[in-house]
């Protein structure tokens, strides 16, 4: 057994799964990797290599340059062979396509495809900057416009019917399912009503441990995106919710190595992403069936909800742990659905007659 966090942890997990993934890149990526090792986490870091194993693959498969090479074999000097052409053929392919030896296909929306060509950029610009390379066609195409998507959320009433139906699902179950559900009831609706009354993330939820809640301060310790550490403040129904669970879960021996995860699965391990993606799209799909709901939409629907009530975006970013408030306002200084609702009756076609 180890002494590690959760987020210790998905660290370690992360830079193993990185050497593994640099074994099927060019030697001198690893140069990259280990010099921004400093300013990202190993989850940034992993995401950066898949992307640019995709990169590389598609080299090997559409460029004659890269053709009758191993990828492994490939020295620092293709770089400079790639034009912008090719990184232009390259967004195309990224659209839709079938990896080499697979029937598998995969297609990128507008954020997929800038979120490649953000690893590609990142991965030119560390050579580009030590003169290892002489040219970085990565500036000269356009990012995708990433057209603004409407939030999907939650409203009041809906809030509350979902936690009407956790608390009351075994009404409309039988035999092992209502068995099922009265065991993990009180536990479901402590995550459901910390995720809907503080905003944090699924992947905050999930590490939290018993020692980070502060009841005396009405508060939990999380660790944000980035590693910083963060005292998020919940109210009292939060604070009912999580006491209760707790009288459930001190009385719960958890499996070795999980005995200060907060929120345990049936088997006694600290509880996955996974698995409360699970649980929220099960509760929620009772309540609506026109809004596909996730752990992440719960967290629109606090921050609309503070944003109406407070109207300070200054607030809502901070409490939603935002480094960037712009990264708010994109997303919650919209027009509520009651106010466009009020607009439809606003402008009058013609004058009533009596």
């Amino acid at each position: 057994m180890n002494n590690h966090s959760y987020h210790e942890q998905t660290e370690i997990e992360n830079t193993l799964k990185l050497r593994e993934v640099q074994k099927t890149l060019p030697s001198f990526a690893r140069d990259f990797f280990r010099g921004i090792s400093t300013t990202t986490s190993a989850s940034t870091r992993i995401k950066y290599a898949y992307d640019i194993r995709v990169f590389f693959e598609y080299l090997h498969d559409a460029n004659p340059f890269v053709a009758n090479k191993e990828i492994t074999e490939l020295s620092i000097d293709i770089l400079d062979k790639i034009t912008a052409l090719d990184l232009e053929e390259y967004v195309e392919y990224l659209k839709a396509y079938k990896p080499s030896g697979t029937d598998t296909l995969i297609t990128n929306g507008e954020k997929g495809i800038k979120r490649k060509l953000s690893a590609l950029r990142a991965f030119y610009a560390y050579f580009y900057k030590r003169e290892l390379i002489k040219t970085n066609p990565t500036l000269l195409i356009d990012m995708p416009k990433l057209h603004q998507k409407e939030i999907i959320r939650l409203d009041a009433g809906e809030v509350a019917a979902l936690l009407d139906f956790v608390e009351n699902a075994g009404d409309k179950l039988t035999g092992h399912q209502k068995a099922y559900y009265e065991k993990t009831k009180i536990r479901d609706l402590a995550l459901i009503t910390l995720l809907l009354g503080t905003g944090i993330r699924v992947s905050e939820c999930v590490g939290l441990d018993l020692a980070d809640v502060d009841f005396r301060n009405g508060c939990i310790r999380v660790i944000r995106k980035g590693g910083n550490e963060m005292m998020v403040y919940f109210g009292l129904e939060v604070e009912k919710a999580l006491l209760d669970y707790l009288e459930q879960r001190n009385s719960l021996q958890a499996a070795e190595g999980h005995e200060n995860a907060l929120f345990l699965s049936s088997q006694r391990r600290r509880i996955s992403v996974k698995a409360v993606e699970n649980l929220v799209k099960k509760y929620t799909s009772a309540i609506t069936t026109t809004k596909k709901i996730t752990p992440h939409k719960l967290r629109s629907t606090y921050g609309t909800q503070l944003y109406e009530e407070t109207g300070d975006i200054y607030l809502v970013a901070d409490v939603l742990g935002h480094k960037d408030v712009n990264t708010t306002k994109r997303h919650y200084a919209a027009m509520s659905d009651q106010k466009r609702r009020s607009a439809a009756n606003a402008v009058k076609l013609r004058e009533e007659t009596e």
